[in-house]
């Protein structure tokens, strides 16, 4: 056979570039960001059009299907705390004694006037579970070359139906993202910073929110504290301990 038949015959055999790394580029990412469970300390600065406020809290998270998450400070806040189990979202106002659940339509609401959704906070799940990559090529972001990937949903539940990735080359972490509506309609930026290597991972102890629909400068996420697979009480993820 002619070397230009072998090079045909290779062309045939080996799939494009873009469709054999994509999807191990995210799945990479995903063995950095998901964990058996995970305890985090944060803080949440919300700036809105006139001024901006900071929100503390500590939560927990199981697997996907569970969290439970309590506010620290400011007084107004503190004692206000979120349970999700198993796709569905419960929380607590010491202010009036109440446990509510929020679902459907009202899951796309702002998380304390943040640029966060429920939404948002509530799909744990792994990118690579809920997407098919594309690779697009490669972009300088900051000081790091980054990946840029391309996101299609493969499952009808996705909070947003596509996204746009940019994958930190070496690291394997996100460094931006933008969220798309079903439409192409951008709904959001992301950006990730203050990444570092906690027990033996790459993981952004930083992030910033921009709800390309809502006024106000961003919300500012800081990761203070966080530990992966540490014992957690069965306790915490019961209706209960909202009003422990």
């Amino acid at each position: 056979m002619s070397k230009i038949g072998l090079s045909m015959l290779a062309l045939l055999i080996v799939p494009p570039l873009s469709a054999q790394n994509a999807n191990e580029i995210l799945a990479r990412v995903d063995q950095n960001l998901s964990a058996t469970n995970r305890v985090m300390e944060s803080e949440m600065t919300i700036h809105g059009r006139r001024s901006s406020r900071t929100l503390t809290a500590k939560s927990y998270a199981e697997g996907t299907k569970k969290s439970f998450t309590e506010y620290l400070s400011p007084v107004a806040e503190k004692g206000t705390k979120m349970l999700k189990l198993e796709g569905r979202l419960w929380i607590y106002s010491p202010a009036t004694d109440r446990i509510i659940q929020i679902s459907g339509h009202l899951l796309r609401q702002s998380v304390m006037g943040s640029d966060l959704s429920y939404e948002d906070l509530m799909d744990d799940r792994k990118l690579s579970e809920i997407y098919r990559a594309e690779l697009m090529g490669e972009e300088q972001i900051g000081e790091r070359v980054a990946w840029v990937l391309e996101l299609t949903a493969v499952v009808a539940d996705a909070a947003y139906p596509k996204q746009k990735l940019w994958i930190d080359r070496e690291r394997f972490v996100p460094l931006k993202q933008e969220l798309y509506a079903k439409s192409g309609k951008q709904l959001k930026n992301v950006l990730f910073q203050d990444v570092k290597k906690i027990e033996g991972r790459w993981f952004p102890c930083a992030y910033v929110y921009k709800d390309l629909l809502k006024q106000g400068k961003g919300t500012e996420v800081k990761i203070n504290r966080i530990a992966f697979d540490q014992p957690i009480p069965d306790y915490l993820f019961t209706k209960a301990a909202l009003k422990q």
